[in-house]
């Protein structure tokens, strides 16, 4: 049964939080009011939300599920499952897998498993390499978020470093471009100066200062040029550093943009005075990086210069994460906590319920074009989520549901707590109880 009546909420959306009630009706929101309902219907469930926060669900722009073929890491099901129990209700997830999705073929192979497994709403980016510019041609930008581009190396083997082929890229390019930026001549040059000192026993605080921001500048930089050169739509994804933030417009309205950001939760939660306790466990691409970076993104967040907060979650076993550095994959599973930990910069008094809002469900909806989400309005799809703003808990791996069964914010206080998820109108999670028969649908985009 996807029909719902919400009350004793309180609504935010659009900038504005309303004491009211949501109609939804097969799936879709019809009514948003203040106060009481007028009449309440034999034919709908009445769930009084107590006067928590009811908010669109969370779009993530970008997350690594692992599946096909990385599946001792995470699969799609397990990650979804996650999502959903963190009031992400919609999730792009990224090529870099095995087979990796660098073809139309492999593409639609994920969107039939997704279809399958999938708790939330899914979309998937093709791939692009040095040389599959027919494949990216096919694209459909109605039916896809995006074409990613690896501008630097990260896990798994689909570095584009041929300028020719970036400049057809961002010439020929049918929809939106979405770059991980980081030079890669820079940072094996870096990688050679600390072999050359510590041989195979580079400590893990090194790594900010290989993977520097010198060479997240160089290739944003260029990412930056290249779409202005060619009017290309380009979205650059996990802003690491406080220099590259001058590349990015703030004041403009977000739909007027053809140049977007993204900044990530670890990017806003850690610094890399964290890696003496938490090691490994953070190492990511971009790296973590300095406390004046952390501080200047979350400023820029605020004003607009980054556009959209996400996870990057990218899970890997405890076993492959604790090896020594060198071997370790950079990456680390967020999904289930990224609303979470930004309702706990809320509870901190930095930023407000309708700023976390803005930046994790409406922007990524504007920003992709996606067809009727990421806001409570009549006739939009009843994604939503409810939160307990008075909830104090702490994370451990027990209470997390990720395949790999860690997270980096083991014993970290939360004082919110997601409590019910709503996807296409239907509950699928509520207070730690799933319903496993409910299906994510397949987002779509207006072009």
């Amino acid at each position: 049964m996807n029909n719902y009546i919400i009350k004793n909420a309180r609504i935010v959306n659009e900038g504005k939080t309303i004491s009211g009630f949501v109609v939804v009706r097969n799936g879709i929101i019809q009514e948003v009011g203040k106060g009481e309902p007028e009449t309440l219907s034999d034919f709908v469930t009445v769930l009084d939300a107590q006067n928590q926060f009811l908010v669109p669900g969370v779009i993530d722009d970008q997350v690594h599920f692992r599946e096909p073929g990385l599946t001792h890491k995470a699969d799609i099901f397990s990650e979804s499952k996650a999502a959903v129990a963190g009031g992400v209700t919609s999730f792009m997830e990224m090529p870099n897998t095995n087979p990796q999705t660098t073809t139309i073929e492999e593409l639609e192979n994920k969107y039939s498993i997704a279809r399958k497994d999938s708790f939330a709403n899914y979309s998937f980016y093709l791939g692009a390499t040095n040389d599959n510019m027919d494949e990216i041609r096919k694209f459909d930008p109605s039916k896809n978020c995006g074409i990613k581009v690896f501008m630097g190396s990260s896990t798994g083997n689909m570095l584009v470093d041929k300028r020719e082929t970036l400049e057809t890229l961002f010439a020929e390019a049918p929809g939106l471009i979405a770059t991980h930026c980081e030079d890669e001549e820079i940072i094996q040059h870096n990688t050679l100066i600390y072999k050359e000192k510590f041989g195979d026993d580079i400590a893990v605080t090194c790594h900010p200062r290989i993977r520097s921001a010198e060479a997240c500048y160089a290739s944003s930089s260029l990412a930056v040029d290249l779409a202005k050169k060619y009017n290309t739509r380009l979205h650059v994804l996990h802003i690491s550093t406080e220099r590259e933030l001058e590349l990015f417009a703030k004041g403009d309205y977000l739909s007027n943009k053809k140049i977007t950001a993204e900044v990530c939760i670890h990017h806003l939660w850690f610094s890399d005075e964290d890696y003496t306790t938490k090691g490994t466990l953070i190492k990511w691409n971009p790296a973590v990086k300095t406390a004046r970076d952390r501080d200047a993104l979350f400023k820029a967040m605020m004003d607009d210069r980054l556009d959209v907060v996400a996870t990057d979650h990218a899970p890997h076993t405890i076993e492959e994460k604790q090896s020594r550095y060198a071997e370790s994959p950079s990456g680390g599973p967020m999904v289930q906590h990224s609303l979470t930990a930004m309702m706990e910069f809320v509870h901190e008094g930095r930023m407000t319920v309708e700023k976390v809002v803005e930046k994790m469900c409406h922007a990524p909806a504007i920003l992709f074009n996606v067809k009727k989400r990421g806001f409570i309005k009549p006739g939009y799809k009843a994604d939503l989520v409810l939160i307990d703003p008075n909830w104090e808990w702490k994370v451990s791996h027990k209470n997390t549901y990720y395949k790999c069964k860690w997270t980096p914010l083991e014993g970290q206080v939360f004082h919110n707590r997601i409590t019910h998820t709503f996807i296409n109108g239907q509950l699928v999670f509520r207070n730690g109880l799933f319903n496993e028969m409910v299906r994510g649908e397949r987002l779509t985009f207006n072009v």
